[in-house]
């Protein structure tokens, strides 16, 4: 990373705030792109592989231990920690680019950076350590300042709550994950039950056009697959552009099956889903 942002690090009122469980085949790449920032909040749910000695090895981290009970709690954790004016929230198989380091660098020396409350970050796919030309994944407010910032859960995942303008950078940040495929497949039960669950206790009219066709229709694996590699152009990425389409196939075709199974056993009343919900978010 060039000199003119290393060098900006001890001026910015920046924290990374990096939630980490066992991420040892991606957090060397997560840290070697941050080398520009002084402080680091590492927030682990109980790392049995070499995480935390990873960690241990960076002097700009400090590690903090909480178990898991859901994302949005261990952010939140994270957050009452932090003392300096701004939060860089990662997860351990993002990494910043350079040009993103130096996007948020610039930004956090202007005059007046308090003019936003909080600024979102594209994000580019990878697979095996290949950019991908398109993904299904969001924007999402990655930088914000610390003041007023709370998470709240969102069906597997979580977000940030901040109010006031947001921004949008123009680099992105690289998903990078290259744990085996198993630790993927094994996630997968849990993370489509809990937005099983989001789908049902959400109020229809509340609901995103793209969960509104998970929930009422049988055609939200067949768009995930088109969209992927049409419509985002991973047909032209090889076998990586072909993988990360099946991978989103194959999770849409699993949630289909959770949302008829509950559907016709009525295991998961209405009523009751929202309180489920929060249950298993705590296991």
């Amino acid at each position: 990373m060039k000199n003119s942002v290393l060098n900006l690090s001890s001026s910015l009122s920046l924290t990374v705030l990096l939630l980490t469980y066992n991420e040892e085949a991606n957090i060397e790449r997560t840290l070697a792109g941050l080398q520009w920032v002084s402080c680091i909040l590492a927030v682990d749910s109980g790392s049995t592989d070499r995480t935390l000695e990873m960690l241990a090895a960076t002097p700009t981290v400090t590690i903090r231990n909480r178990p898991f009970d859901s994302f949005a709690e261990q952010c939140n954790f994270g957050l009452d920690l932090i003392k300096t004016d701004w939060v860089l929230s990662l997860d351990a198989d993002y990494i910043v680019t350079q040009a993103l380091a130096e996007e948020i660098s610039a930004f956090l020396q202007t005059p007046n950076p308090q003019h936003f409350t909080g600024f979102e970050i594209p994000f580019l796919y990878c697979i095996a350590g290949k950019p991908l030309r398109g993904t299904l994944l969001p924007p999402r407010i990655c930088l914000y300042r610390t003041v007023g910032a709370r998470y709240r859960n969102d069906g597997h995942g979580h977000r940030i709550v901040v109010s006031g303008k947001i921004g949008r950078f123009r680099h992105a940040i690289l998903h990078d994950d290259r744990k085996p495929l198993e630790r993927w497949l094994a996630s997968q039960q849990r993370y489509l039950t809990l937005e099983t669950l989001k789908l049902q206790a959400t109020p229809c009219k509340q609901l995103s056009m793209a969960d509104r066709l998970r929930l009422k229709t049988p055609f939200a694996p067949l768009a995930a697959l088109v969209l992927c590699l049409i419509v985002k152009g991973g047909i032209l990425d090889g076998w990586q552009g072909w993988t990360y389409a099946f991978q989103r196939c194959y999770a849409e075709i699993l949630l289909k099956l959770m949302l008829l199974e509950t559907r016709a056993r009525h295991r998961v009343p209405d009523s009751k889903a929202t309180d489920l919900l929060l249950g298993l978010r705590s296991l």
